[in-house]
């Protein structure tokens, strides 16, 4: 007797395919990351420990703020795909490229006035801030690499080619770790080293995203593209989507740099805690983010084919699954605390008490699975307005007034509910638009409001 799926999740074999591999590729950044955190740790100086921690919020909004040049590609891309449409398929790469290669090289040439109104608005002690510009002018190199690699792996996803997509970040972040390895602990070059093994290894993935491009398209088509590249009205269409998910990107950054800048001025031991937390939600939501873009790609799939009776079936497949996610790291850090953080740093002032804050990764990771499946399926279908108005309202009344209330009082368990105040406000946003998208999909998705 064989079990046969109902027709409206014969979409199954195919979204769990699609998301093993994009949760693969998508969790070698935070495991790199938490490597990085890990060598540091163990060095005799917390100061390099807090050093990278404050510098990265500096990259917080250089890069993953940058990601909407992952997102916005993959989802014209999908559609392009969805269509079977070769030209517009290269027109979604190249036109995203070359947005990223003029951010990339505006970056590179604002990097001093960038450090210098970064670390004056953070706040650390002199001797954790040089470690933290140590570690800026090492990472800052690789910006172009960075952005193009957003680009490659977001049209790589919408043409559902996660294998090379893992074959990226597995040479990547593979070859970050052992660039760690041997520019921290062999060389000592501490926060200096683990900035430049960063931007090194984004400069490898790059190369075997540019190799792949190269097999994996047809020339003539590709010389044909380019005479489209600058149409104004298309590249106006591309940066509607691309600025509104931009702005997404920005307050979730902003809210995570606010927090962690909150979390400084609380001591170097709580940011020191906090940074640890932060980096085990991280993994956990670079694994989301897999789930979700699997649906950012199945949604503008299913779009550009007008099979709309599968946006349903979508969401409650992704939800439950991220669900399932975001509750495996939660339950696993707060019943071995020792375990898990013990890996990471082996401070005692820092390991003693963190276990007072691991409950509060249980609230924030199984809401922030559910926002990010939201999000991936708004994305999906170019809705970026919806979510830029979204993230603002989560920002203005769920973040910021408990975050001044735990400046106030100097609290970090308010700190953190105004983080969990956050995700949740932005579910409640996205949660009341579906019912117009689910129940009338076919209008709001012709009419658009990218």
């Amino acid at each position: 007797m064989s079990f046969a799926l109902p027709n409206q999740y014969n979409f199954l074999p195919r979204f769990y395919r699609l998301s093993l591999v994009s949760v693969l590729s998508n969790m070698m950044v935070p495991l790199a990351g938490l490597v990085d955190t890990a060598f540091l740790g163990h060095l005799t100086e917390i100061r390099h420990l807090a050093g990278v921690i404050l510098a990265s919020i500096l990259f917080d909004y250089l890069y993953r703020v940058l990601k909407f040049l992952r997102s916005s590609t993959n989802a014209l891309t999908a559609q392009a795909a969805g269509l079977d449409d070769h030209k517009a398929i290269l027109l979604a790469g190249l036109r995203s490229g070359l947005m990223a290669l003029a951010i990339a090289l505006v970056i590179l040439l604002l990097q001093y006035p960038l450090q210098k109104v970064g670390f004056a608005i953070l706040s650390g002690s002199s001797e954790v801030e040089a470690s933290g510009v140590n570690y800026f002018y090492g990472r800052i190199w690789g910006a172009p690499a960075v952005l193009l690699n957003f680009v490659l792996i977001g049209w790589f996803l919408g043409r559902e080619m996660n294998g090379t997509v893992l074959l990226i970040s597995l040479v990547g972040n593979g070859s970050n770790v052992l660039l760690d390895y041997v520019m921290i602990f062999k060389w000592g070059w501490a926060s200096a080293g683990a900035g430049l093994a960063t931007a090194l290894s984004q400069y490898l993935s790059l190369l075997v995203g540019l190799i792949a491009v190269g097999f994996s398209i047809r020339w003539n088509e590709l010389f044909a593209a380019l005479r489209e590249v600058f149409d104004w009205a298309a590249l106006k269409e591309t940066v509607a989507l691309k600025g509104n998910i931009l702005i997404r990107f920005l307050v979730l950054i902003s809210t995570y740099a606010i927090f962690t800048n909150l979390s400084s001025l609380m001591g170097t031991t709580t940011l020191a805690q906090n940074g640890l937390l932060l980096q085990i939600a991280l993994l956990s939501q670079f694994t989301i983010q897999g789930v979700g873009m699997t649906t950012q790609t199945l949604t503008g799939n299913f779009k550009s084919k007008g099979a709309t009776e599968y946006f349903r079936p979508l969401l409650i497949v992704s939800i439950v699954t991220a669900l399932a996610i975001a509750l495996s790291f939660a339950t696993v850090s707060i019943i071995m605390p020792d375990t898990v953080f013990g890996l990471l740093t082996n401070h005692a002032e820092v390991n003693e008490h963190i276990t007072n804050y691991t409950r509060w990764l249980l609230p924030l990771l199984e809401l922030t699975a559910v926002a990010f499946m939201l999000e991936g399926y708004f994305i999906g279908l170019k809705e970026g307005k919806t979510l830029r108005n979204a993230v603002l309202v989560a920002f203005g009344l769920g973040f910021i007034p408990l975050a001044t209330t735990a400046w106030y009082w100097h609290n970090n368990h308010i700190l953190w509910l105004a983080l969990v105040a956050y995700v949740a406000t932005i579910t409640v946003a996205l949660g009341g638009q579906l019912a117009r998208t689910l129940g009338g999909v076919e209008k709001s998705c012709s009419t658009g409001n990218g």
